[in-house]
């Protein structure tokens, strides 16, 4: 055990989790690399949880870091704040939502407890519908709307939830029905569940789940469901905590692929717009955003130079194409994945999108997961010089792939062998 894991150790909280059986300290990056204290160098296709979204070191974020810091690092959102008005004002065109109003946060729970909120005064209703297996943040608000009980440790809450099939198309009750099957009876289900419950205020859901191991329904669900969530009245919050920006590839934000009655009434959003500074946020139709009948404020949320970096990444994200890249080379990889681990009994499933993959690991002859597993190619690949996460709604037994979307075709290969030796190793 290192000296700074012991300290760690001895002023942590037991439940503040590290990777690996002896934890990396990493001391810098570039590009899709970056380096631990003791000069090994990695690959990595974690992106410090989907955050490092362009690349490590980018020039043109340290850059407007460096500026800002030089000029103002921080006024709250008592005071007119230049760079927060340029990011509204690009967000809100970006969203989809008509007459958008954009509120900044430090992190996605906030950003999905401020959301919560919001619809909870606009409907006048604590009851709130969320997808099971998912994950939305560990705030006392959003832990209670978790459906992964990995990642909720209370059951006590402010509200009152009820959880929505669809989330999962592999696994549970449904999971053998064919996709135009699946949606029929996940619409069935949500119905029944409107049948049986007051008014709810929002039905909040991730158009890909994150913690919840890369999984997703098939495209339309969530259309199908806004026709019978519009004739209860009820809100569509899109967790794009992961999802944004471009990251799936095919679409700019994870609620396009269930476009066909328009964006949701609510957007959150965090993780890599800042590149890894601390920028979440809400966007929702002004009669939303401004129901709110008392004062508030942000004391961080939008700070100057936060908003700096978020403007010059997104810059470069937009005119690099980097969704574009996401499509390209997350397909390549995904394709390179399942043939690598197509001899594996150890893998269940390769799922994904765009640079959002998800690797199941089950015993091999089962469909029980093996978090054991899944620990030791994470392990094993990072022996080889390759970073992964994990997640999944059955106990972590999926490998997480989310490199920075300046992947390169050669690291994305380069990646995909790393990853076959692991698994090899472990198994």
């Amino acid at each position: 055990m290192t000296g700074l894991h012991e300290r760690h150790l001895a002023v942590s909280p037991e439940w503040l989790a590290l990777y690996y059986r002896h934890p990396l300290e990493l001391t810098h990056g570039e590009g899709r690399h970056v380096w631990d204290a003791d000069g090994n160098r990695y690959l990595d296709f974690f992106g410090g949880i989907l955050t490092t979204m362009t690349a490590h070191a980018l020039p043109e974020v340290t850059k407007a870091v460096a500026e800002q810091a030089g000029r103002i690092i921080h006024s709250s959102t008592l005071y007119l704040n230049r760079p927060m008005v340029e990011m509204a004002e690009r967000i809100a065109t970006l969203s989809g939502i008509p007459d958008a109003r954009v509120f900044f946060t430090t992190s996605g729970t906030e950003a999905n407890d401020t959301a919560l909120l919001l619809a909870t005064a606009y409907r006048r209703s604590n009851q709130i519908l969320a997808m099971r297996n998912s994950y939305h943040g560990r705030s006392f608000s959003t832990v209670s709307i978790t459906g992964n009980q990995a990642w909720s440790p209370t059951s006590l809450s402010p509200l009152q939830t009820l959880y929505v099939h669809g989330g999962v198309r592999s696994r549970g009750p449904y999971a053998e029905l064919s996709d135009e099957r699946f949606l029929q009876a996940c619409v069935a289900d949500l119905e029944d569940l409107l049948g049986h419950t007051r008014r709810p205020a929002a039905l909040i859901a991730e158009p890909v789940q994150g913690v919840g191991g890369f999984t997703s329904p098939p495209d339309g669900l969530f259309a199908a469901f806004r026709e019978v969530l519009d004739r209860h009245g009820v809100l569509w919050i899109s967790d794009e905590v992961q999802t944004g920006w471009g990251r799936t590839g095919d679409h700019f934000w994870g609620w396009q692929a269930h476009a066909e009655h328009g964006p949701p009434d609510i957007l959150t959003f965090a993780k890599g717009i800042g590149n890894g500074m601390s920028v979440g946020g809400v966007v929702a139709r002004a009669e939303v955003m401004n129901c709110l009948d008392a004062n508030s404020i942000s004391t961080f949320g939008g700070s100057p130079i936060t908003m700096a970096a978020s403007l010059a990444n997104l810059s470069y994200l937009l005119e690099h194409d980097l969704q574009g890249n996401a499509r390209r080379v997350g397909g390549l990889l995904i394709e390179r994945l399942r043939g690598v681990t197509a001899a594996s009994p150890a893998v269940r499933e390769v799922r994904g999108r765009g640079l959002m993959i998800g690797i199941e690991l089950v015993k091999p002859g089962t469909d029980e997961a093996d978090p054991e597993a899944a620990a030791a190619v994470l392990e094993a690949a990072r022996a080889g010089g390759l970073l992964l996460g994990k997640g999944g709604g059955h106990n972590t037994s999926v490998l997480r792939i989310a490199p920075p979307l300046t992947l390169t075709v050669a690291e994305a290969e380069e990646g995909a062998a790393i990853l076959a030796d692991a698994l090899h190793a472990a198994g």
